[in-house]
């Protein structure tokens, strides 16, 4: 299995073997192992190149699955000592948890545990499984659409929205009405192909469509367009909270009531016990807690 994962990731005997630190007849001997056992070629040469076959492609999520399974459950421990651990943990998260709680986190990690690192990588509903399943993170944070066996997770936080303008551009004053958001020029977050983004796909679910002009993955350039442009971006409360003054935006609630799904923890249910992360989702849990609300009540500028 290890042969296999490895020959996957680097399609090459030669990397493969040298990653494994073992020769290549070696490993080519576990190859033909491997082919034999399998009845199947596995890994083809087509060109310069080597493919995987389809039996190949089939094997790799489980094997990987299994593997990081393996390698958790020797890593993990019946007892961690945040003061003394050196431990790197790897979060997978949303564009609005990387603003709101990597910053906040850290803070909180290197004055409880300075020895814990964090590797950061960018989650989406799309690749949130996959990630979960290869173990390349070991929480996620921010979006999962539906969780499937095999998981645990738990609601950190209901999603609210607000809008950010500048008043000298837009002619906007808090707090903005129906009427004026409907009728100005729109920012919002989208990681797809849709120019709609995440808020406008859900107005349209309400028969609403916005007049979107900038559709971009991350909400910094959101904030920067509606600082120098006249248009509202719609962001996050937390995100409106800590960044839209920074910004030298006004912001208030969003004047139309929509449902977005909530914010979430997700973890593997292999790595449920595993001392280290109970630890990290606990600090995780508190992070949250201690960061402003979710809800915009009164405008700010």
């Amino acid at each position: 299995m290890i042969a296999f994962d490895a020959m996957m990731q680097e399609m090459s005997v030669t990397k493969a073997a040298e990653k494994l630190r073992i020769g290549q007849s070696a490993m080519s001997h576990n190859l033909s192992t491997l082919r034999m056992l399998l009845a199947d070629e596995l890994f083809v040469r087509v060109g310069q190149k080597m493919q995987p076959t389809a039996k190949a492609r089939a094997l790799a999520g489980p094997v990987r699955t299994a593997l990081s399974q393996a390698q958790n459950a020797l890593q993990a421990t019946d007892c961690f000592d945040p003061a003394k651990a050196e431990r790197l943990f790897r979060l997978g998260v949303t564009g609005e948890m990387e603003m709101i709680l990597l910053p906040e986190l850290l803070r909180h990690l290197q004055g409880v545990s300075p020895g814990i690192k964090i590797l950061s990588r960018p989650i989406t509903s799309d690749n949130v499984d996959n990630m979960i399943n290869n173990g390349e993170i070991d929480l996620a944070i921010g979006c999962k659409s539906q969780l499937q066996s095999g998981y645990h997770g738990e609601v950190l936080f209901n999603s609210e929205v607000a809008c950010c303008f500048n008043p000298e551009l837009t002619g906007l004053s808090a707090p903005v009405s129906r009427a004026e958001y409907l009728a100005s020029r729109h920012a919002v977050l989208s990681q797809t192909e849709n120019v709609a983004g995440c808020v406008g796909v859900a107005l349209q679910g309400l028969g609403i469509d916005l007049n979107v002009v900038l559709a971009a993955p991350d909400f910094m350039p959101l904030l920067a367009a509606a600082r120098n442009s006249p248009v509202v971006a719609t962001v996050p409360c937390r995100i409106a909270n800590q960044y839209a003054p920074l910004f030298g935006l006004s912001f208030c609630p969003m004047p139309i009531d929509v449902m977005f799904p909530p914010v979430t923890m997700n973890w593997a249910i292999w790595t449920d016990k595993d001392a280290g992360l109970v630890w990290l989702r606990d600090q995780i849990r508190t992070v949250i807690d201690s960061i402003a609300p979710d809800r915009v009540t009164l405008a700010a500028e």
